[in-house]
């Protein structure tokens, strides 16, 4: 028997945003079978400024070439907080939740990236680590502004999710209007392509939402990184971004298409409707590149904005998502789960 076909499609989003209801309920309806099928989306008329957007990357440019010297007292520190600079190899994303097999992981592939995570700017525990103002003057308001916008954007594709499963639409508003989210700067810098070329190297591991669990039916590890509802994830023009088809386990590429974001499923949303909706592994590779030295991979830039539930929420089965068998997963307080998976992730 073939393999059902897969693709990631790509959703208008603007009748959702502001169509009538059987328009609404149509773009609904294309955003659920999506997560159903493939776990990823593209979106399109979303919402956020091209000219937002681009400004963002290019601040995110200005941080990541700033000296180690002003880089490094940023760095990433506490799982409860989630902020601040991580450096080339800290990080290891991959499917061990052993720390001694990832301290080994981070010495025979180590993920070759950098990144800067911020948190709600006014969390009354945790603060954001913000670089000094007078080396990128517009980075803190630009990435406060853009927090602001992707957290809007994920309430509304929560509101799609709810009603695409046959629930109110403002199901989640009250378990995910919080901003307990995560803004996520990506810099993966050149690196020769023989560097890449060994068993288990990548520019970023390949990785899913979802944990392993013994009834999986489609994947034979589920490695963890994408821990929350959703992620929004922006590209630059590099690509290199793959999503590994679930069922024949080969990856395929995500390319960047011009004027979307590409959303995914993350751990938690896969709990809350009992896999019903997909968390699909994805990895980052070396790009195809002509041109230039064909030695290098070239620079990649991405944002992710890890979308989170609310710190107190539970998360249990959704209504209508129980199957026959009843629910996978005990219920489990968001909070807790996301700093037990943050604690084992970084060294």
């Amino acid at each position: 028997m073939a393999a059902p076909h897969f693709s990631i499609p790509v959703i208008d989003f603007s009748p959702f945003r502001s169509g009538s209801d059987p328009t609404r309920s149509d773009v609904a309806r294309k955003v659920v079978s999506a997560f159903k099928e493939a776990g990823f989306m593209y979106v399109k008329n979303h919402g956020i400024a091209e000219a937002t957007i681009s400004k963002v990357f290019k601040e995110s440019e200005n941080f990541f070439a700033l000296q180690d010297d002003v880089k490094d007292p940023l760095a990433w520190r506490d799982p409860r907080a989630n902020r601040g600079y991580t450096k080339i190899g800290r990080e290891q994303t991959t499917n061990a939740n052993d720390p001694a097999e990832i301290a080994a992981l981070r010495e025979v592939a180590p993920d070759r990236k950098e990144s800067f995570e911020i948190g709600l700017e006014t969390d009354p525990e945790f603060r954001n680590y913000w670089p000094p103002e007078q080396l990128v003057p517009d980075f803190r308001s630009t990435m406060i502004h853009f927090y602001d916008a992707c957290h809007n954007l994920h309430m509304d594709i929560m509101r799609a999710i709810a009603l695409g499963l046959g629930m109110d639409e403002s199901y989640f508003d009250s378990v995910v209007n919080e901003a307990w989210h995560t803004l996520r700067l990506l810099n993966y810098p050149p690196v020769e392509r023989r560097l890449l070329e060994g068993e288990g190297q990548t520019r970023a591991g390949a990785h899913s939402g979802k944990a392993h669990h013994s009834n999986d039916l489609y994947f034979q590890s589920r490695p963890p990184i994408d821990y929350g509802s959703i992620t929004l994830l922006f590209q630059d023009d590099i690509g290199g971004l793959e999503i590994q088809n679930p069922y024949t386990f080969e990856y395929v590429p995500a390319p960047p298409i011009s004027g979307t974001i590409v959303v995914n499923v993350g751990d938690l949303l896969a709990r809350w409707s009992n896999d019903l909706l997909r968390s699909t592994m994805h990895r980052v590779v070396a790009p195809t590149r002509t041109g230039g030295d064909e030695r290098l991979a070239p620079t990649r830039q991405s944002i992710a904005f890890f979308c989170n539930p609310n710190e107190g929420a539970t998360v249990d089965c959704l209504p209508g998502c129980e199957g026959s068998e009843g629910p996978k997963y005990p219920k489990v307080n968001s909070g807790e789960y996301l700093v037990m998976r943050l604690s084992a992730t970084y060294d």
